[in-house]
């Protein structure tokens, strides 16, 4: 199936399948709101169906976007948006920890028929001004099949730290918030996601006992409000993002289902991390956006179709 790009310069990129429907936009365009992180998202982002699969500035958490790249403890700098989680006070609105994600510019934009790959050069800026790290970030669509239903979305990172000190990744876990150890690419879905069955390979566990697992993808079902039909998400890791020679930190699902539809590929759940000045690291991710209550059987075959 095919797709169309369009390219809003300075506000967004949109992608639209064959069909008609727009089933990603990615918006790099800063945010009005600096206590909320500045940074790039993907919001909405749609099924072929149509169906809306990401939710945008929830009246719980404002600063939780579509899909975003995030780092909720960075050296006491919050990355991710919103209140910081100080252990032993709770969540409190310290907005001169809040920093930002600047866009650069793309250093590569190349649009075929059937796949968009875009290379973007992005700087982590802290709350004070100082440049922190310097990010090379890779976006493709691709894999768009009409007759699954479905098509998919990769999202790449390097990471470079450009202080002359080691960069700390953490979480509110890290920090001493049991099982919240939320950071690195976030989803969060609308509201007719809350209550979806949340599952991942070899186990029956729900949403509950998946938080701080691993595995190599997960997925998250549901049933729309408004319109009789369901949606699938996948989130799935490159196979060098859970190998313990190749990933500078092992990978853990944040995960919710209730109170509000929530995942991320979190790379500090439960243990901080260094990154030396001058060092870089890297993660590859995938997210596969399906029409349909998938199950783990045609997840698990889906996903061996659709090479790295």
């Amino acid at each position: 199936m095919s797709i169309r790009v369009s390219h809003v310069h300075g506000e967004h990129i949109a992608v639209e399948a064959a069909n008609g429907t727009e089933i990603l936009r990615y918006v790099y365009r800063p945010d009005p709101e600096a206590f909320e992180a500045q940074k790039p998202y993907a919001h909405p982002v749609r099924t072929l169906g149509g169906r809306t699969v990401t939710g945008y500035r929830p009246n719980d958490h404002r600063w939780h976007k579509g899909l975003q790249m995030t780092a909720s403890h960075l050296s006491g700098q919050n990355f991710w948006g919103g209140n910081c989680y100080v252990h032993g006070r709770g969540y409190l609105p310290l907005p001169e920890r809040v920093g930002s994600m600047r866009h650069d510019g793309f250093t590569a934009f190349t649009v075929s028929e059937a796949r968009l790959d875009v290379t973007e050069a992005l700087t982590w800026v802290e709350n004070g001004g100082e440049e922190w790290a310097r990010e090379e970030r890779g976006l493709a669509v691709h894999s768009v099949d009409e007759a699954a239903g479905s098509w998919a979305f990769d999202w790449s990172i390097r990471l470079t730290n450009l202080r002359a000190e080691p960069l700390a990744f953490g979480s509110p876990t890290t920090a001493g918030r049991d099982m919240a150890g939320y950071t690195g690419l976030q989803w969060r879905g609308p509201r007719d996601f809350t209550g979806g069955t949340v599952f991942a390979p070899d186990t029956d566990g729900d949403a509950d006992k998946l938080m701080g697992s691993q595995s190599p993808w997960l997925a998250f079902t549901t049933e729309h409000d408004d319109v009789d039909a369901h949606s699938t998400l996948v989130f799935a890791h490159a196979p060098e993002n859970l190998d313990a020679g190749t990933a500078i930190h092992e990978s853990h699902w944040f995960v919710r289902s209730q109170p509000f539809p929530t995942v991320a590929f979190s790379w500090a759940f439960f243990e901080e991390f260094e990154l030396p000045p001058g060092e870089s690291f890297e993660y590859r991710y995938r997210l596969v956006v399906a029409d349909g209550a998938w199950d783990s059987e045609r997840v698990g075959e889906h996903l061996k179709g659709l090479a790295w």
